[in-house]
C-alpha cells in the first residue's frame, strides 16, 4: 500500500501544470496500463477538480480509457451540457451511466460484529458492500477514483473509498450508509475522518477489494484572497494514509471555527450546481454547528425545481417533510416506505433544523405551498436577491446599509461552519 504524491498546505496554490505533472509522473510509476475506468464526481461537485483530473487521465491514456463512470451515487444523471463543461474534450462516447438501483452487484457483507461495534450499537445488522457491476467485473488494470475531500454529513470527510461504495454503490448499501451516519449524528461526524461509517467502509475495502486495482487522486480546494479558488492540496495512493494527510488539509482550508455563534445566515446556492434541495441543504447542514439557538438562515435558491433527485425520493419528503429527529424516527418506524427508503429517513433528519433555528427558502421554481408544506419558512426569490445582492457579497460578515448583519456564504458545498463552543473536538 503506497501514497505516491502528497503535497499541499493552506497556502499552496497548485497550477493545472503542477496538477498534471504529478499525475504523469504517477502514471508514469504504475507502468504499462491497457484497460483504465476513471470514477470522477458528478457536476455536483463541479469545483472539486475531478473534471480537469479526468481530462489529464484522457490526455495521458488515450484510447486505454475505456470508461468513464461519474461516480452518481443517488443523483440524476450528468445531461451533455455537464460533461461538455466538466469533461471538455472527452469523447462522451466513453460516459457510463451508474444506475443505483439496477446495475450493481453484492460483493460481500461487513459482519454484524463489525458494524455493530462501529456504531456503538446503534445500527445491529450486517452492511451489504455493492458496486457497479463495471467496476466489480469490467476487467480493468486501473480504476480511478478521482475528487475532493472536503467535510460531509454523511460520513465526516468525503471521497476515499465512500466514492466507490457510495458513489457507485446500490440502494441497499446507499441507503444504510446514510442512516447510519444520520442516527449517529452529524454533529458527532462532520469534519472527521475517523466515522463509525468510515470504518465499515474501509473494513469492506479491505476484505473485498484488494484484488481491485484502486488508485485514489484527491484534492483540497480552498479559496485564496481573492476570493478564487485554488487547489491547496493533492494526494494519490491506494491507502488510507493518501485520505487522511488529505483529511488533514480539508480541515485546515475547509473548516471554518468562529467565536461566536452566528444569529443571521444567507447562504447562495448557485443554480447550475443546486437544484434540489436533496442537493441545497447542504446549506443546512453544513452550517448548523454555527447557526445560533432561535437564528435564521434564508437560502436563496434560484435554480431549487424539486425536493429529490430521484422521484420516489422526492415523493417521500413531499409526504414526511423535514421534521425533527425524533417525529422522522416515529415515521420510519410506522411506516414502510420510509422503512424501504432509509437515504430518504436520513436525508430528512440532515435537513432539519430539530426546531433550534428557522430557515426560510427563496427557490426559483417551488411555490410557497410547497416549500411551507415540508417545514419551511418561504419568501419570493427576488425581492431576496435584490435585498442581499450574492454576487457583490464576500464570504464572511456583511453588513446592508439598513443596518442588518448578517454571514453570507457563496457555496455550502466547499465547507464546514461551526461555533466554536458547540464542536467538541
Amino acid at each position: 500500500m503506497t501514497t505516491y504524491f502528497a503535497s499541499g498546505s493552506p497556502t499552496t496554490e497548485l497550477s493545472a501544470a503542477d496538477v498534471r505533472a504529478a499525475l504523469f509522473a504517477c502514471f508514469d510509476h504504475l507502468g504499462d496500463r491497457r484497460r483504465v475506468l476513471a470514477l470522477p464526481p458528478d457536476f455536483t461537485r463541479y469545483n472539486s477538480r475531478g473534471g480537469l483530473l479526468t481530462c489529464l487521465t484522457y490526455e495521458y491514456y488515450g484510447e486505454r480509457l475505456v470508461d468513464i463512470m461519474p461516480a452518481l451515487g443517488t443523483h440524476v444523471p450528468m445531461p451533455d451540457w455537464q460533461l461538455d463543461k466538466m469533461f471538455p474534450g472527452v469523447p462522451k462516447s466513453l460516459v457510463r451511466p451508474h444506475r443505483w438501483r439496477e446495475d450493481v452487484v453484492t460483493i460481500g457483507e461487513v459482519p454484524r460484529e463489525f458494524v455493530a461495534a462501529a456504531t456503538d450499537g446503534l445500527w445491529d445488522r450486517p452492511w451489504p458492500a455493492q458496486l457497479n457491476k463495471l467496476v466489480w467485473q469490467g476487467g480493468h488494470d486501473l480504476i480511478l477514483s478521482l475528487g475532493q475531500v472536503v467535510p460531509h454529513e454523511v460520513i465526516g470527510m468525503a471521497n476515499y473509498n465512500k466514492n466507490i461504495f457510495v458513489g457507485t454503490g446500490g440502494a441497499a448499501g446507499i441507503n444504510e450508509s446514510h442512516f447510519i451516519g444520520a442516527a449517529y449524528g452529524m454533529e458527532r461526524m462532520m469534519g472527521r475522518a475517523d466515522t463509525p461509517l468510515r470504518r465499515i467502509l474501509n473494513e469492506a475495502q479491505t476484505r473485498f477489494c484488494r484484488h481491485l486495482p484502486l488508485l485514489y487522486v484527491l484534492t483540497v480546494v480552498g479559496a485564496n484572497a481573492a476570493g478564487e479558488l485554488v487547489t491547496r492540496g493533492l494526494f494519490i495512493g491506494d491507502d488510507v494514509d493518501c485520505f487522511e494527510q488529505a483529511s488533514r488539509l480539508s480541515l485546515q482550508v475547509n473548516f471554518t471555527l468562529l467565536d461566536e455563534p452566528l444569529d443571521r445566515v444567507v447562504v447562495y446556492l448557485d443554480p447550475e450546481e443546486f437544484h434540489s434541495t436533496w442537493l441545497g441543504n447542504k446549506s443546512i447542514y453544513r452550517t448548523r454547528m454555527a447557526i445560533a439557538d432561535g437564528g435564521q438562515l434564508t437560502v436563496l435558491a434560484p435554480g431549487v425545481k424539486t425536493f429529490g433527485e430521484d422521484p420516489q425520493i422526492d415523493q417521500l419528503i413531499r409526504k414526511y417533510g423535514y421534521r425533527t429527529s425524533p417525529e422522522i424516527m416515529r415515521f420510519m418506524r410506522e411506516n414502510a416506505d420510509l422503512q424501504g427508503n432509509l437515504s430518504a429517513a436520513a436525508h430528512l433528519i440532515h435537513g432539519s433544523s430539530e426546531n433550534r433555528f428557522s430557515i426560510t427558502y427563496c427557490p426559483g421554481h417551488l411555490t410557497q405551498a410547497e416549500i411551507e408544506s415540508v417545514g419551511y419558512q418561504y419568501s419570493p426569490l427576488e425581492p431576496m436577491l435584490a435585498r442581499y445582492q450574492p454576487e457583490h457579497r464576500k464570504d464572511g460578515w456583511n453588513t446592508l446599509e439598513n443596518g442588518e448583519r448578517f454571514y453570507f456564504i457563496g457555496n455550502p458545498a466547499l465547507g464546514l461552519w461551526a461555533y466554536r463552543g458547540r464542536f467538541k473536538d
